[in-house]
């Protein structure tokens, strides 16, 4: 009897990696036998686990924030060619700012400094992971960056992201949560109204332009970025067709389940490729509108911490060897 263990992170708690061991050692304890297969979908954690998908070296670069400090990140470089950047790390919303974290002045100019960076170092291909921004320049201070630096040197652009969101919709959807106003929305979805119409291309109508505040947009309008799925990209990096089909059954997690999870997110990603393997969901919370969503798994248990996600293993494993006093703990 062998689990796949795939969970994404739980959101500023815990790794996927760290959920993925102590979920397998639970299963191991149990009997079981697991196979630890950490994965994202374009938000937090997938800079790691696409870093170690692609077996690629770290260069540390120095750039700046979304409000101008001074800041150093990571990049990764892969023997084939092929970097990552994390938006995040150069343009994220918890990267400290000795001045007002103001949500119109933040610039997407540091992400470009990476992204250009790795061109400089040879990447044929940069994968760019999308989460976690702090800006809605539409991608703007990246492009001045970018532009800067002496473009991209004929290499391939790639923006991974977990929404499905257009560009102009951006300030809308996302940028109260980055501290915006309802009269600070409409001043940046006219700024982003208006940038469309100084691109190459325009943006407005493109399934994914309005990922990390437009910037996957402006990419894909300035430089021909292909804008994807950061849950499918993964799935595919790490072969995980193969190693469903080779489980008997899957566990999957995050930090909390909802109606969103549905939206593209990795567990939804999971699901999909999964077919007659049984998925449980070992989470953080669920929401009382997951509704119907529910009835996709085998099983959901919350376990928020360690030694909770150790014990859902366990569950999990006893459950498929057949033991009747481990069911009650599963819902539904």
């Amino acid at each position: 009897m062998n689990i796949l263990v795939a969970p994404d992170s739980f959101k500023g708690t815990y790794t996927a990696a760290e959920v993925a061991a102590n979920i397998a050692a639970g299963i191991r304890s149990a009997g079981g036998t697991a196979e630890e297969l950490p994965v994202a979908d374009g938000g937090e954690g997938t800079f790691d686990v696409v870093f170690r998908g692609l077996q690629a070296e770290p260069l540390t670069v120095s750039t700046v924030g979304p409000w101008g400090d001074d800041a150093n990140a990571v990049i990764g470089l892969s023997p084939a060619g092929t970097a990552v950047v994390e938006l995040a790390s150069a343009s994220g919303l918890n990267m400290p700012a000795h001045g007002p974290r103001d949500p119109v002045a933040a610039s997407t100019y540091g992400t470009g400094v990476l992204i250009a960076e790795a061109a400089r170092h040879g990447a044929r291909r940069i994968l760019v992971a999308a989460g976690g921004s702090a800006t809605t320049d539409g991608g703007a201070g990246a492009i001045a960056a970018i532009d800067d630096a002496g473009g991209l040197r004929g290499a391939e652009l790639v923006v991974l992201s977990d929404v499905t969101t257009r560009f102009t919709d951006a300030a809308r959807i996302f940028a109260p949560q980055k501290g915006a106003d309802p009269e600070t929305v409409l001043l940046l979805t006219r700024r982003l109204e208006q940038q469309a119409g100084t691109l190459k291309r325009d943006p407005r109508t493109v399934d994914r332009s309005g990922a990390a505040g437009g910037f996957a947009g402006g990419m894909w309008a300035q430089y021909g970025a292909a804008l994807v799925s950061g849950a499918d990209f993964v799935l595919d990096l790490l072969e995980a067709d193969a190693r469903i089909a080779a489980s008997d059954a899957v566990v999957v997690g995050e930090g909390r389940l909802d109606s969103q999870t549905s939206q593209g997110k990795i567990i939804a990603a999971v699901l999909e490729r999964s077919g007659d393997t049984p998925v449980y969901a070992v989470v953080g919370s669920v929401h009382e509108d997951l509704g119907s969503y529910a009835d996709r798994f085998a099983g959901i248990i919350i376990a928020g911490d360690p030694p909770a996600m150790a014990a859902a293993g366990a569950l999990i494993a006893a459950r498929k060897t057949g033991d009747p006093g481990a069911m009650w703990q599963l819902l539904p």
